[in-house]
């Protein structure tokens, strides 16, 4: 790609993140469009539909979740390397409001412009789920699949005016229900 092709994708990018950010992914790409002060159809040049403009957006977080994972995976110990990145999927997740519903759809439409980021972004959680039940610091009876789900739930209760205060707490207590090893360190 030309640099100059790849600064306006990344413009674009840009602006549409912040209007993600700020209105949710059911923001209009004509919103999108003028937040980055171009017309629709080179929006639509570049992104020829919502879900590739998502895609674009949203596979760069995926993949740093996905290597926060595997360094994870790495320097801590299984239930605080599980606790952690599951913090993290979780706080992305309410960042980008709406995005959560979005990815359990890609997960089983395998025609999804988002379905390998999505698959690809459980399975690094599946993982770290799995390391921590070998080393006895996790739940056997669930698996990545329920670990997605909790991301799910944890993410919507935090995109609800009304129980956003309540959020960390609820955090908390699901980390603390899935995560079983008597030294563990606090999930918080």
């Amino acid at each position: 790609m030309r640099a100059d092709a790849r600064k306006n994708r990344d413009h674009l990018l840009a602006a549409a993140g912040t209007a993600i950010t700020e209105q949710g992914v059911d923001v209009s790409m004509r919103d999108i469009a003028r937040r980055a002060d171009v017309g629709l159809a080179t929006l639509l040049r570049h992104f020829p539909t919502r879900e590739a403009l998502l895609d674009a957006l949203l596979r760069t977080s995926f993949e740093q979740l996905t290597a926060k994972a595997d360094t994870l995976e790495k320097s801590s110990s299984p239930g605080d390397a599980l606790a952690a990145w599951l913090r993290d999927c979780v706080a992305w997740t309410t960042e980008f409001r709406g995005a959560i519903t979005l990815m359990a759809a890609a997960i089983e439409d395998t025609e999804s412009a988002l379905h390998a980021s999505c698959v690809t972004l459980r399975a690094a959680g599946a993982r770290l789920l799995t390391r921590a039940q070998d080393a006895g610091a996790a739940r056997t009876d669930i698996d990545g699949a329920d670990l997605f789900a909790l991301v799910a739930a944890l993410a919507w209760l935090g995109d609800q005016p009304s129980l956003a205060p309540r959020a960390d707490h609820l955090f908390d207590v699901v980390a603390g229900t899935i995560l079983t090893a008597p030294g563990r360190a606090n999930p918080a």
